[in-house]
């Protein structure tokens, strides 16, 4: 017996990690492509705007309000679908969610009918709500302790490439093509995706009744509160610096070049994500101090270099490091605190962040309509000191110096 166990262990190569210790890419993959297609038909609409006014016959600010409807969906059904569904196998819960997809962007495709299209957009939104709640533990669960962050930032990679190349090349190909080609592709990658999952992607039980939690007990769980107030403080923060990207640099005179800055932020997304994954499950920590410090520094730079486009740019560069893996960092936390009750935290997070976007819309407008953009730099820097300190404090359940 042992020298069969000493045969076995020289054959095998030096350096070339054992089947336990490789992670199981084809899977988390089709995860990230669950996410890519969730961002992009989420934000899609944004690029196209114009086209869909035209082709539903209604006006452009109606059309804003498909994305608004959607989010709405996901506001909605997170929480409760995801505590109704608890007992229900992983995999075929996924396949409902991702099935959601398939038909809303299929009725987005056919429909003449703005009433319609808002129906379905709400139904994506739904989808959403409960991919967003599955995706983190999905992945968490795919591997082993130590290689639960790297297996959550891969899940997590569609988003920054949703937005950084999917929703610049679907609006390139909705001028080209129509608006309508555009959501029947997504539609044909939603089915491509269900049978990818049901292949490729490992099912698991749901959970024995005598182990469900309710949303009251999970929300008092050590460690969840503090997470939950970081990502509603450092999202909020985010979002009124992205959704009102447009006014803030028309005051330093580079409205036109605001493209350019998102196409920056967006791509230093990528290496911020990939950082992230590499060094999460043993810095999780100083990453998650991190994010916030190099956030607060972008903010700064652009408030006082603001009359300088190359500043401006280098700041933009920055912003996206910092945000490429924040929600890596936050779904990882959450995780790790929850336990056993992983999905229904996920989806209080996805609740709180939603919330945040929504939040930031409103009081990004009041500050703009009563202080101009001179107030954002206070203000997301009060928002983003806030989110530093509470991880500071928050590192016997939440943050911890060490992976559990």
């Amino acid at each position: 017996m042992f020298s069969n166990e000493k045969c076995q262990a020289q054959a095998q190569p030096v350096g070339v990690p054992s089947s336990a210790e490789r992670l199981p890419w084809i899977g988390l993959i089709a995860l990230a492509m669950a996410a890519f297609i969730t961002i992009l038909t989420e934000t899609l609409p944004a690029g196209l705007l114009p086209l869909m006014a035209q082709g539903l016959t209604v006006s452009e600010a109606l059309v804003g309000q498909l994305v608004t409807v959607y989010a709405i969906g996901s506001l909605a059904a997170a929480i409760p679908l995801t505590t109704a569904t608890q007992g229900v196998r992983r995999r075929p819960l996924l396949l409902a969610a991702i099935a959601g997809f398939v038909i809303a962007n299929t009725i987005t495709t056919l429909s003449t009918s703005y009433v319609l299209t808002m129906v379905a957009r709400f139904l994506a939104g739904v989808s959403a709500g409960l991919v967003w709640a599955l995706l983190a533990g999905y992945a968490a669960r795919m591997v082993p302790e130590h290689q639960k962050g790297r297996a959550i930032a891969i899940a997590m990679v569609g988003t920054p490439l949703a937005l950084s190349l999917g929703v610049p090349a679907g609006t390139f190909i909705g001028n080209l093509v129509g608006w309508r080609v555009c959501f029947g592709v997504m539609s044909l990658m939603a089915l491509v995706l269900m049978m990818w999952v049901r292949i490729r992607v490992p099912d698991f039980p749901g959970q024995a009744t005598d182990k469900r939690l309710s949303l009251g007990r999970v929300f008092v769980i050590p460690g969840i509160r503090p997470i939950l107030l970081v990502i509603l403080a450092f999202v909020l923060s985010h979002n009124i610096l992205y959704t009102y990207i447009a006014p803030f640099l028309a005051g330093a005179g580079m409205v036109e070049r605001t493209g350019l800055v998102l196409l920056i932020f967006g791509v230093t997304s990528l290496p911020g994500i990939w950082g992230v994954g590499v060094l999460i499950d043993r810095h999780q920590r100083a990453l998650t101090l991190a994010s916030p410090l190099l956030f607060g520094m972008a903010v700064t730079a652009m408030a006082m270099g603001s009359d300088e486009p190359a500043i401006v740019y280098a700041a933009a560069g920055i912003w996206g490091l910092a945000i490429g893996g924040s929600a890596t960092l936050f779904q990882t936390a959450l995780f790790r605190a929850a336990g056993d009750a992983a999905d229904v935290a996920q989806s209080m997070a996805v609740t709180v962040w939603n919330m945040a976007i929504a939040s930031a819309g409103i009081i990004g407008g009041v500050l703009l309509d009563q202080f101009g953009t001179a107030a954002f730099p206070p203000v997301l820097l009060t928002l983003l000191a806030a989110t530093w300190l509470i991880v500071w404090i928050a590192k016997r359940h939440s943050f911890p110096p060490s992976a559990h």
